[in-house]
C-alpha cells in the first residue's frame, strides 16, 4: 500500500493528499502515518510547499469528519434509539447507554473532538456522537480543525525534518496505529458477547 500511496501523491500533489485523508477518515486501514511525513518529505525536496500539504492533508481530514457527522446527524438520537430497542446487542447500547452517551458528550465533546484526531480509529469515530447529538455544526468544524491541524501538522513536520528517512515515523507509530486499532476491535467484540440490555 506504502508505494501505492507514494505514486499517488507524487502524481496528484495537493489534491491527492486531501483525497487520501478524506479516504483515511471514512476507511481507517488507510493510514495518515504514512500519507503525512511523505507529503512532509516531498515538501522538504521542494515538490511541493509545506504550508500547502498541511493545509491540504487538513481539508481532507475535515471533509471525511463531516462526512461521519452528517451522516450521523441525518439518523438523528430518535433513531438510534429506535435501533437500539431492536438491535442493542449489535450496538453495543441500550436505551439508557444512549442518554448516559449524550451526558457525557455534552459535558465533554469541546475536548473529545479535537482530543479524537491524535487516536487512529477515535477519530473517525466522534464525529458520529457529534452528529447524533446535534452539536453545532461550526463548533464540530472548528474543534475538527483544530485536533487535525495538530496532528496532520507533527506527522507532516516530521516527514519534513527526516527528508528521505521520513518512513521512519510509521515504522514507529505503524504498529501502535495497529495496536489501538486491534484494542477497539476487540473492546467492541467483549461489549457485543457481555451485552445484556437494561429494558
Amino acid at each position: 500500500m506504502n508505494d501505492w500511496i507514494t505514486e499517488f501523491v507524487e502524481s496528484m500533489g495537493y489534491a491527492g493528499i486531501a483525497l487520501l485523508m478524506f479516504l483515511e477518515n471514512v476507511f481507517p486501514p488507510i493510514p495518515s502515518e504514512v500519507i503525512m511525513p511523505l507529503a512532509g518529505f516531498s515538501a522538504s525536496e521542494g515538490r511541493l510547499s509545506l504550508a500547502g500539504v498541511l493545509l491540504s492533508g487538513t481539508a481532507g481530514t475535515l471533509a471525511g469528519a463531516i462526512f461521519w457527522y452528517a451522516l450521523a446527524r441525518s439518523l438523528g438520537e430518535t433513531r438510534l434509539r429506535r435501533w437500539a430497542e431492536r438491535h442493542g446487542r449489535w450496538l453495543t447500547m441500550d436505551d439508557d447507554d444512549i442518554g448516559k452517551l449524550d451526558t457525557w458528550f455534552c459535558r465533554h465533546g469541546r475536548w473529545a473532538v479535537p482530543a479524537a484526531h491524535v487516536v487512529p480509529g477515535l477519530r473517525t469515530l466522534i464525529s458520529i456522537p457529534a452528529g447524533i447529538f446535534a452539536m453545532p455544526g461550526g463548533r464540530f468544524m472548528i474543534l475538527s480543525i483544530l485536533g487535525a491541524g495538530l496532528w496532520n501538522g507533527m506527522l507532516g513536520l516530521a516527514g519534513y525534518g527526516l527528508g528521505e528517512h521520513f518512513g521512519e515515523v510509521d515504522r514507529y507509530l505503524g504498529p501502535a496505529s495497529t495496536a489501538i486499532m486491534a484494542a477497539l476491535i476487540g473492546y467492541y467484540a467483549w461489549r457485543v458477547i457481555r451485552f445484556k440490555s437494561n429494558r
